[in-house]
């Protein structure tokens, strides 16, 4: 049995919007928050399958879906201080989450799992995760798939820069696909990505905003991806493995969110190995 409650952070320096999706039936053993993909610009919080809901919060891992601060009217300093907040919010006001005062698991899919990471190895949270999921998610540990065109979306019909006139210009936390996504894929086809989530010097964002200088991430890594991801590319999981060696799960496949599928049994088998490493952490 799963039930679900929506809330806004109102005592964080950032207020937005959460989701907890809980088990009551079942004794929880940590508890996962979550940031949702969507490229830093489009996405919200409902974003998990349900599939990925119930299988967690059954297996003792209530999980919160946080929103945060979308590119480009936010930059990234904007949105990892939202991030780093959000999971402070859980620290400091846990009775709001959990019956009982758990560690907390950092979860992401590709953007999301971006910010897990950046936010693991860069951000200043209260206290350390006990875990890291990263589903297809970066570092930016190699060069130019990010800040080049790509052929994958150069292949979809062309967008222009009028897109940017159709999603707000003020902060805002949730994206739909029927606005936001035409952005990532004009930023995608242009290879001005970089550009419209960071302002700043170079050399700084490499040393702030991606895992290049972090030799040693503070918890376990669970990293998850397919061998011919179109969007962020199997080298990335490969640099990010050599880096940190993490619990893995490859899926020879095509689909960057290949775990969309909640009828695929990899889906199950990702969800299952998964929940291994949650267990094997939280036990030792």
């Amino acid at each position: 049995m799963m039930l679900m409650k929506e809330f806004e952070t109102k005592d964080s320096a950032f207020p937005v919007r959460a989701i907890l999706y809980e088990d009551p039936t079942v004794t929880p053993k940590a508890c996962i928050l979550y940031f949702h993909g969507g490229g830093l610009l489009y996405g919200n919080a409902e974003d998990l399958p349900s599939l990925h809901l119930r299988t967690l919060t059954g297996a003792g891992y209530p999980v919160v879906s946080f929103e945060y601060p979308l590119a480009p009217a936010a930059k990234l300093d904007t949105i990892l201080s939202s991030v780093t907040d959000s999971i402070n919010h859980y620290l400091r006001h846990w009775e709001q989450y959990v019956p009982k005062k758990l560690p907390y698991i950092l979860f992401g899919r590709s953007a999301g799992a971006y910010l897990c990471l950046i936010a693991a190895a860069h951000g200043n949270p209260d206290e350390k995760p006990a875990g890291v999921l990263s589903y297809y998610g970066y570092g930016f540990l190699c060069d130019n798939w990010f800040d080049s065109p790509s052929p994958y979306y150069q292949n979809l019909p062309a967008v222009s820069a009028s897109c940017l006139d159709a999603v707000p210009q003020e902060i805002h936390c949730s994206g739909d696909l029927s606005t936001h996504y035409s952005v990532y894929v004009y930023a995608r086809q242009t290879g001005n990505w970089k550009s419209l989530v960071y302002e700043g010097r170079e050399k700084f964002f490499y040393l702030d905003y991606s895992l290049r200088t972090s030799d040693t991430l503070p918890c376990p890594l669970f990293a998850a991806h397919s061998t011919n991801d179109p969007d962020v590319p199997y080298s990335e999981f490969l640099a990010l493995c050599e880096k940190y060696q993490p619990a893995r799960f490859i899926s020879a496949g095509n689909v960057h969110d290949f775990d969309r599928d909640e009828e695929a049994p990899e889906t199950s088998r990702l969800l299952e190995e998964t929940v291994k490493f949650l267990d094997e952490i939280i036990q030792s």
